[in-house]
């Protein structure tokens, strides 16, 4: 059992081989015994993926889509349609789907994926209860469309949690597709993939997303001075199927934008009351639904008297953009060591670097055409590189998940460049990479701005009034700081607020629905005493 052959240079007896193939297979066998006696030795759980979508099914199969906001979710439709595809759109999620979330899903799972996974459920429920659509039909004709992501954040593993609850909701074998899983997936059948991401598709989307953003943000802007409750949503309806339309027809969204910007110069304003500016950001899903998500945030800020400043899609586009940019530039240094399947072992960088340098530009010129086509004016996207050096002393920029450092960045920037009277940040029951930074990190930042406002709201689906009553004292704050900056700025301009208004009832300009004084202060009115003095 033994090698000799070291003996003569001092060297202990070892092992031959044989013995240690000996060693090696009795610990085997006590493994796998030990393993049967403690229940373990089943063979490992594999969940069965059904993602099998083929050319021939585009004709038969819907594919639903959620998880933006309304404005946006109605255009990706539009855009899907336009290159081929049946789609349909999920309406946002309400508490009705978070019980079912709740009731399928697994348990400690963070409020979106309740709020999402149970939205699906509700609707296929629907289908088989009330519409009287077999099961089987139903897992046939249609397709549910998602994104996949990894990192800290569990949104990377809300394809599981749909999985497990349509399975156990009776609907098992539907189909859930990720963004990630289609490029270049070969179906087991050989068959042409039913849902391709290729250009045609990332041209409509982001078209679509862009769109979406630039209506959004004019209707945030209009909305809380219209003069006649209800009349921006009224015409903001008309100019989602205008461009719409435009979608669908694989046309140009500029003739649609325009006629959208004189449905829109018809919204009557009055921009001489003082109201706070309230940002919302946090955590992507959170900050953005316009649902029971988030308790209806944005609706419930405009209805107590303030103007709401949301972060559009294009924003997270850039920063992905950036993020991209950023790693390629640190994995350089260790090339021949990055042989992962999207290493950069044996590759050209400056290829893809050049490549995201194009994005950027790309993607900011296409924002700015359409924002000034529907007379958004004076809109600055953010400068990701300064968003991103403000935040690097506070949160690192290499760590990834959520936001990563950009809402830190984003609270600075507001501070500093006066851009809002408060801040709020949204986050889910159960969000990790929103949790650290806005209980952990903000509340520095906070401290170093004490003019600031801050305040990170946590929503689980059933604190409504909790959330609201908190939000409403913060808001107390802010609607003084707005009346503050408002009279100091009518002294330094030696008007009185009767005379103030006179002067923009009186001007075609100020009383436009795209009038946008250049910015002095966070609120627009007090922007508007400088410009009319």
């Amino acid at each position: 059992m033994y090698d000799n052959e070291n003996d003569l240079s001092g060297q202990p007896d070892r092992l031959s081989p044989e013995a240690l193939a000996e060693i090696e297979r009795e610990l085997a066998e006590f493994s796998r015994a030990e393993a049967d006696a403690l229940g373990l030795g089943r063979a490992q759980w594999r969940d069965r993926v059904n993602t099998t979508f083929t050319a021939s099914q585009r004709g038969t199969t819907t594919i639903w889509v959620s998880g933006l906001t309304i404005a946006h979710d109605e255009l990706v439709v539009q855009a899907l349609k336009g290159i081929g595809y049946q789609v349909a759109m999920l309406t946002p999620p309400d508490n009705a789907a978070l019980q079912l979330g709740k009731e399928f899903g697994n348990r400690g799972q963070c409020n979106p994926t309740y709020f999402t996974v149970g939205n699906l459920v509700k609707h296929l429920v629907h289908l088989r209860d009330v519409a009287g659509m077999p099961t089987a039909e139903i897992i046939e004709r249609h397709v549910f469309l998602t994104a996949g992501a990894c990192g800290p954040c569990r949104f990377g593993t809300y394809v599981t949690e749909y999985r497990k609850a349509l399975r156990d909701a009776g609907f098992d074998g539907f189909r859930v597709l990720l963004f990630q899983q289609q490029g270049g997936v070969k179906q087991a059948t050989g068959d042409e993939l039913g849902l391709k991401i290729d250009v045609n598709f990332a041209v409509g989307v982001v078209r679509a997303l862009i769109a979406g953003d630039v209506l959004n943000l004019i209707g945030y802007r209009i909305r809380p001075y219209e003069v006649t409750p209800g009349a921006t949503n009224a015409a903001l309806e008309e100019c989602k199927r205008l461009v719409g339309e435009a979608l669908a027809k694989k046309g140009s969204l500029l003739p649609a934008l325009m006629r959208s910007r004189l449905i829109l110069s018809k919204v009557e304003v009055d921009r001489t009351q003082p109201k706070p500016v309230v940002s919302v950001i946090g955590e992507f899903w959170a900050m953005t639904t316009e649902g029971e998500g988030n308790y209806r945030l944005q609706k419930f800020l405009e209805r107590e008297g303030a103007e709401v400043d949301v972060q559009g899609v294009t924003n997270w586009i850039l920063f992905m953009i950036w993020e991209n940019r950023y790693d390629t530039k640190r994995r350089m240094d260790l090339r021949e060591q990055d042989g992962g399947r999207k290493g950069l072992e044996g590759k050209d960088p400056t290829k893809k670097l050049w490549g995201l340098a194009a994005a950027e530009p790309l993607v900011r010129g296409i924002f700015q055409l359409y924002a000034k086509a529907v007379g958004l004016h004076g809109y600055h996207l953010p400068n990701m590189d300064e968003i991103a050096a403000l935040a690097k002393d506070h949160y690192s920029n290499d760590v990834r998940g959520g936001e990563g450092h950009m809402e830190v960045g984003k609270l600075i920037h507001f501070a500093q460049d006066k851009v809002n009277h408060m801040t709020v940040s949204v986050k889910p029951f159960g969000c990790m990479p929103s949790s650290g930074v806005s209980d952990g990190v903000q509340t520095l930042v906070a401290a170093r701005y004490p003019d600031s406002l801050f305040l990170p709201i946590e929503t689980t689906g059933d604190g409504e009034v909790n959330v609201h009553s908190r939000v409403q004292m913060m808001l107390f704050k802010a609607h003084q700081k707005a009346r503050a900056e408002f009279e100091q700025a009518l002294a330094q301009a030696g008007l009185d607020e009767d005379t103030f208004k006179a002067r923009v009832r009186g001007s075609r300009r100020w009383r436009s629905a795209f009038s946008r004084p250049a910015h002095r202060s966070a609120s627009v009115v007090t922007s508007l005493v400088y410009a009319v003095s």
